[in-house]
């Protein structure tokens, strides 16, 4: 395999500091990559660089980081050879949540898939609660069939409900959905024990924030 980036070189593109889109994010998304890569028949070297550098223009602009990476990736890889680049670019730029293009290669379904499976699990859970944290919402408000009943509406979101969004809306809302959304067999896999591990999570939670255990 092609080492185009190393670890190294990749780290050094992204602003140091915490929170769930750092540069441990990019290498727990890197490990998944490449694990469902091996799997499913991926190019490795097309979805090892892609992971490196998917989340390169997070800091700069959010909304936009999957465009502005992608364009990025092209002049951090000039001289490669065209193909090879634009398959990176794709994948950069297809990685988001609801966002467009929708991924249209193996190599780009791989890495929207493993940058899903990052916020579910164990590592879910702890993301959202330091998000929680970070923005000052409460740990706990509701139980989550209280919150399934309300959740007519898929949009229904932090900023609908302001301070009264907690950890538990974000699994309702929409944690425990991700793993429709995924495209590989080896990612649902990866995430049918992921959302297995959440549901008896919140299930405790709720046990405990109502005394009953």
């Amino acid at each position: 395999m092609k080492q185009l980036l190393t670890i190294d070189d990749a780290r050094a593109l992204y602003d140091a500091g915490g929170g769930g889109h750092d540069f441990d994010h990019v290498l727990r998304v890197l490990a998944l990559a490449e694990r469902i890569a091996c799997a499913e028949g991926a190019n490795l070297d097309v979805v090892r660089t892609a992971a490196l550098l998917h989340d390169v223009a997070e800091a700069e602009d959010r909304e936009a980081h999957h465009v502005i990476g992608a364009q990025r990736a092209r002049s951090l890889l000039a001289g490669e050879p065209p193909e090879f680049v634009e398959a990176i670019a794709h994948c950069i730029e297809a990685h988001r949540f609801r966002h467009d293009p929708q991924p249209q290669t193996l190599e780009a379904k791989v890495l929207s898939d493993a940058d899903k499976l990052d916020s579910i699990g164990a590592v879910g859970v702890g993301r959202v609660f330091a998000y929680a944290g970070a923005v000052g919402t409460a740990l706990w408000r509701q139980t989550v069939a209280e919150i399934a009943g309300q959740a007519g509406d898929a949009r229904r979101g932090p900023k609908e409900l302001g301070e009264g969004y907690t950890p538990s809306h974000e699994f309702v809302l929409k944690l425990d959905r991700i793993p429709e959304r995924l495209y590989t067999d080896m990612a649902r896999a990866i995430a049918a024990e992921r959302r297995q591990f959440m549901r008896e999570f919140f299930a405790r939670l709720d046990r405990e924030a109502t005394g009953e255990a």
